[in-house]
């Protein structure tokens, strides 16, 4: 009898990571978004949440819906979308750039950063802020890029709960900010909305980390609480993607709980920081093996 149970729970399991694979397959082919490489733990806990709030009782259901109704897959992207932030999100990391990593950008004539899976922007305008404290921001393009096109509006508007402002200040300074935060942002009923000094140096516009291609030259991308979400072979992929656009000694920031390590590219990059995930593109080196700028 245990056996029989074994077995009827195996197969259970297997009509379920079946389902899950005609699912992502489904929207990939329908929809062009592609999740078939997403962590699939990760997937697995939305799509049940999904399930659940749809009131379905399986996947098999789930997909029949999406497939033949648009607005049914727009309320699941939102469930597979991962949109958490917050202005200067792990302080630690921020002082770090403020430090350490600006002061490497302050001699470049023009900067360009990209955020890549900005959601809805807050760690964007946070980079903003340290680079009009450096006196760098004048001088700077940044790119802010998600696949989810709502928080996308959202983060090019830069307006945010008021109720997050006591939080959000805290964080700045935290980070080593050393101004009135409320410098950066006025007050509107039950809203704030970032100064515009600081929307008019970013570009919003979607970019699919899974599917498209280099973004070009940048000198720092940040790129935090992503990769945790894809597998090991995305992964890859996607570090690869950040070195191809990175610049000479270009930086690239990642979450506190992830890392290049696996990446078959991770030899092109050095620690920058010895406490916080911050990596540099190592320079080329020439034909007889030497570099041609110094060791960090």
């Amino acid at each position: 009898m245990m056996a029989d149970d074994a077995a009827s729970a195996r197969e259970t399991v297997g009509t379920r990571n079946l389902e899950v694979h005609l699912l992502l397959e489904g929207i990939f082919m329908k929809y062009g978004y592609d999740f078939r490489e997403y962590a699939r733990a990760s997937v697995k806990r939305r799509l049940q949440r999904s399930l659940e709030k749809a009131g379905l009782a399986n996947l098999a259901q789930l997909q029949h819906r999406v497939l033949h109704d648009p607005a049914a897959f727009e309320i699941l992207l939102r469930d597979l979308f991962v949109n958490v932030t917050e202005m200067f999100r792990d302080p630690g990391l921020f002082r770090a750039v403020r430090d350490a990593l600006v002061p490497e950008l302050s001699d470049r004539p023009h900067l360009k950063v990209w955020h890549a899976g900005c959601s809805s922007g807050e760690e964007v305008y946070s980079m903003a802020i340290i680079l009009k404290e450096a006196g760098l921001l004048d001088r700077t393009q940044i790119y802010a890029t998600d696949l989810d096109e709502a928080v996308l509006e959202q983060a090019s508007r830069g307006v945010y709960p008021i109720d997050r402002v006591q939080e959000y200040t805290a964080n700045y300074h935290e980070a080593g900010g050393a101004e009135s935060f409320a410098d950066y942002y006025m007050a509107r009923y039950d809203s704030v909305i970032m100064d515009a000094i600081l929307r008019d140096r970013v570009v919003f516009s979607t970019h699919n980390l899974v599917t498209d291609g280099a973004f070009g030259e940048m000198d720092v991308i940040f790129c935090r609480n992503v990769l945790i979400y894809f597998d090991r072979e995305l992964q890859d992929r996607v570090v690869r993607l950040f070195l191809d656009s990175l610049s000479e000694r270009g930086f690239l920031c990642l979450g506190s709980k992830e890392s290049i390590r696996f990446a078959t590219c991770a030899h092109e990059f050095e620690r920058f920081h010895s406490e916080e995930k911050i990596y540099r593109k190592k320079p080329l080196t020439t034909p007889g093996g030497d570099s041609d700028a110094p060791a960090a």
